[in-house]
């Protein structure tokens, strides 16, 4: 009875719960997508705002190194003895605020291409690594203050390593030419746990009312993967110095180079982030740049309007089916009074009728035309019934006339099928056995007699003689094959685990006769993983020769032979010999008979028995040959058989 009512609703309702709802999808998910773009637009900009930062800390160091190298000042100094100097350095270093600052005479090797740079004439300014021996011969304890010990970190690249004790300095160097004396002076400053320069970049972009807004942001300096100076939090007042970046940004940015916009699970939070490569002066990787700012605001956002969405959707689909049902009243009831109806007629209750009264409308004249239907079905079921009973009856007897019938001419065929094969092999085995043999032992004899009767005076006639002992030869290799094909069994040799790749390549040593006369050359892959075989070393033996020569027969003149052994699991493990040559091949036509007995395609000498042989040897053997025309032309048999 509802079902009407929900079809109704339905069709009315459609374009409001399928359309509504699939453009709601695809508003929803292209407004995500462009939101999404425009925090991933914010964390670029970002990391350019803090990228810009260290470059002009880069450049501003690079200046101010340059204004001391060309100073009055330090010309005097370059002459003044150590001690002034040193206190000329140790007051320069802290003005203008760098770690260190030192002086390296011309003529000495330099290891930095920075400190390369200016003793040729030209100022550089790089981001370099100093290890902890380097950072030890500057004065104020650097090595301590570049030494990080390493937080075990989710999703890093695992190591073996305890501390990060290299130090990432802002390396800067100027050419000195000053009284007579070059070189260059260096400086820089260590950037390991410089707090100043990290929360200078995380002020400058998210604590500025314009760029920064309400996002609450976090900035980072790695080397390499650790990070080395911070402000992103473990706890309430620890910073999480000596934490490391994921595998999966250290690849990315690092290994490939690329810069990364997207988001990043960061120590705690998921962060909305941009991590930049930084290359020292030999142009390497050796750290990134970072900032990013908190992602759980938007989520809440984007969560927050799906749901006014979707509270807006239901409200009017809550609002739009009472309405509905109240105006479609008056059709329902018909509808489901006709619903009840028929599910009493499919029950078995003929007699059951509408009632409805009949209107002028198109529901009540189809009301009234059901129950006319109705009226003639019952006396029409009425009719059926009293004949149904007898068709079927006579169905029934008629069937099983024809099904037995079927049956005896099934098995009538079979057994004449059967006694015309039998009745042909008996016959030519019978004849084979008593009417050739023994003609053939007699015209043998007399052969063997007359040749040792005439001696020497046989010469004259030796070509005949010896044609003789040719035909008789091969008469007895045709008895030999039809009593083989007749009675296989006791031809059988007894089955071993045979390794096939030696077995044909002594095939090919019995056969190279054949092939040299004929001009055909082979082409081998044979597999030495190839699995042993369970049969006789004769019978297969047999089924290759059998196949070689009958290759080689079809090819007539020249051509290649392509022979491929390799393992093969069918319904079990095996090996799979394939004999493909580059002949006629058989027509298509006479495929389905290639390997019925005494077919071939060689009248004057073939007795067509080789392929019947070889199929009962390999059959008995629990394996198949089967032949097929490639593609590329000439013929193929492929030989299978189950491991032993």
């Amino acid at each position: 009875m509802r079902t009407i009512r929900v079809r109704l609703l339905f069709l009315a309702l459609a374009p409001l719960i399928i359309l509504m709802p699939l453009l709601l999808l695809l508003g929803m998910t292209r407004w995500t997508a462009d939101y999404d773009k425009v925090l991933i637009a914010n964390v670029e900009s970002d990391l350019r705002i803090a990228e810009q930062y260290l470059s002009r800390i880069m450049r501003t160091t690079g200046d101010e190194l340059a204004g001391v190298a060309d100073s009055v000042e330090f010309a005097a100094v370059l002459d003044a003895p150590p001690e002034r100097q040193a206190s000329f350095f140790a007051g320069k270093r802290q003005a203008l605020g760098l770690d260190f600052l030192t002086f390296v005479p011309e003529g000495t090797e330099a290891h930095w291409p920075v400190i390369q740079s200016a003793l040729n004439g030209q100022a550089a300014t790089a981001i370099d690594l100093f290890g902890p021996e380097v950072l030890a011969s500057f004065p104020g304890a650097l090595e301590q203050q570049a030494k990080i010990d390493l937080i075990p970190t989710r999703a890093a690249v695992p190591t073996d390593r305890a501390a990060e004790d290299r130090g990432m300095v802002v390396h800067s160097a100027a050419p000195v030419r000053l009284n007579g004396k070059a070189g260059a002076l260096v400086g820089g400053i260590l950037l390991n746990r410089n707090l100043t320069f990290i929360d200078t970049i995380n002020a400058l972009v998210y604590l500025n009312a314009i760029t920064g807004g309400d996002r609450q942001g976090t900035a980072t300096l790695f080397l390499d993967d650790v990070r080395i100076s911070t402000n992103v939090r473990l706890f309430e007042d620890v910073r999480a110095l000596g934490t490391r970046v994921s595998a999966e940004v250290r690849h990315a940015v690092l290994e490939e180079g690329q810069t990364w916009l997207n988001r990043a699970f960061v120590v705690n939070e998921w962060y909305i982030s941009g991590y930049l490569p930084l290359r020292d002066s030999f142009d390497r990787p050796v750290g990134m740049l970072y900032v990013g700012f908190l992602e759980a605001p938007f989520s809440a956002a984007k969560r927050k309007a799906y749901l006014t969405m979707l509270a807006a959707f239901a409200g009017v689909l809550l609002l739009s089916v009472p309405l509905f049902l109240w105006l479609a009243k008056g059709v329902f009831a018909p509808l489901e009074q006709m619903t009840q109806t028929m599910r009493e007629v499919r029950e078995g209750n003929l007699s059951a009728r509408n009632g409805v009264r009949r209107s002028s409308d198109e529901i009540g004249q189809v009301a009234g035309h059901l129950d006319d239907l109705l009226d003639q079905v019952q006396d029409r079921d009425a009719r059926l019934r009293a004949w149904t009973g007898e068709l079927e009856q006579r169905v029934e007897d008629r069937t099983a006339e024809l099904r037995e019938a079927n049956a005896k001419l099934e098995d009538t065929w079979r057994q004449l099928v059967m006694s015309e094969k039998l009745a042909s092999i008996g016959e030519i085995t019978a004849g084979v056995a008593h009417e050739i043999n023994n003609p053939v032992a007699v015209i043998q004899g007399n052969i063997d007699v007359l040749r040792d009767t005439l001696g020497a005076g046989a010469a004259p006639v030796e070509t005949e003689i010896a044609l003789i002992d040719a035909q008789v030869g091969r008469i007895n290799s045709i008895v030999g094959k039809l009593l083989q094909f007749a009675r296989p069994d006791d031809y059988a040799g007894t089955e071993e685990a045979v390794a096939l790749a030696p077995v044909v390549r002594d095939c090919l040593v019995l056969v190279d006769h054949v092939l040299s006369r004929a001009d055909v050359r082979v082409q081998t892959d044979l597999a030495e993983e190839t699995p042993p075989v369970r049969i006789g070393r004769g019978e297969i033996q047999q089924v290759v020769i059998n196949l070689l020569v009958n290759a080689v027969h079809a090819m007539e003149v020249e051509g290649t032979i392509f022979l491929t052994l390799r393992p093969e699991t069918r319904d079990r493990d095996g090996a799979l010999l394939i004999v493909r040559d580059t002949g006629p091949g058989v027509p298509a036509a006479l495929e389905d008979t290639v390997f019925a007995p005494f077919f071939t395609t060689k009248q004057a000498e073939g007795t067509g028995l080789g392929l019947s042989i070889s199929q009962t040897l390999v059959q008995r053997a629990g394996g198949r040959i089967t032949y097929r025309n490639p593609p590329e032309g000439g013929a193929e048999f492929s030989v299978w058989l189950p491991a032993a």
